[in-house]
């Protein structure tokens, strides 16, 4: 039977939804199956770090949906990792963020990372997630395409040329021997990650195929997080010992 991987979506323009889930598509095979789970927010708007932690129970509601809808583990769309911590404390599936794999397999692949965000207000963000998850020494260096979100998908041409020389730039004067799309709207969205590659002359572990697959091995070994580590809410969303202080 077919691992079944809930991909946690939020509210898009149609066309620019379907891009999102048919570049997760893309990722099924024979015994790994896709599907969409979606919660009540725009992340087309541009998430900011008050709308990020806001968005947190949000992607947790949508985790228990996904593991009582029968999925074998769930990853939230898009760099930024949005209810993982807490979601792995709420769902005995895995739970995978989508930087975090990223990070980690491309440990396997290299051992200098260049980081390449939408712009460089969303830099920060990438950076406080690198310290937390202890992967700082791996950082050649930040670098972004200068592209908004929300005009990528009418200035690709102008985001892949900025994009290319950004990271041409991380390899050659940073010594990054690995690509990291901190963006999934630039790649695999509007960048074929194997064509980026090739075109580079480094690997390049983009945030849509690497944590889908790395969720279906997973769930297919059946690793689960460690209780120790994450243990197991009960209150959620009552949440005792939370009431106001009188």
């Amino acid at each position: 039977m077919a691992l079944k991987i809930a991909f946690v979506i939020g509210q898009y323009p149609p066309a620019e939804r379907k891009l999102r889930e048919d570049a997760a598509k893309r990722y099924e095979t024979d015994e790994i199956k896709v599907g969409f789970v979606s919660v009540p927010l725009a992340p087309f708007n541009e998430l900011l770090p008050a709308e990020q932690q806001q968005a947190a129970p949000y992607f947790h509601q949508a985790f228990l949906q996904a593991e009582k809808e029968g999925y074998d583990a769930v990853v939230p769309l898009g760099m930024l990792d949005l209810g993982v911590e807490g979601g792995r404390s709420l769902v005995d599936i895995p739970v995978i963020g989508p930087f975090q794999a990223s990070l980690h397999i491309a440990a396997l692949l290299g051992e200098r990372f260049g980081i390449l965000s939408y712009t460089a207000q969303s830099t920060p963000k990438g950076r406080i997630h690198i310290r937390n998850y202890g992967m700082e020494h791996f950082i050649a260096g930040y670098a972004d395409s200068g592209t908004w979100l929300r005009t990528m998908s009418d200035k690709k041409e102008q985001m892949r040329a900025s994009f290319i020389a950004a990271a041409r730039k991380l390899i050659d004067e940073d010594g990054a021997d690995v690509i990291i799309p901190r963006g999934i709207t630039q790649c695999p969205i509007h960048m074929d990650p194997e064509w980026l590659s090739a075109e580079l002359g480094v690997p390049v572990v983009e945030g849509i195929g690497a944590p889908i697959r790395l969720a279906a091995m997973f769930a297919g070994m059946k690793y689960r997080h460690s209780r120790k580590r994450w243990p197991k809410s009960k209150s959620w969303p009552s949440m005792p010992g939370m009431e106001p202080l009188t």
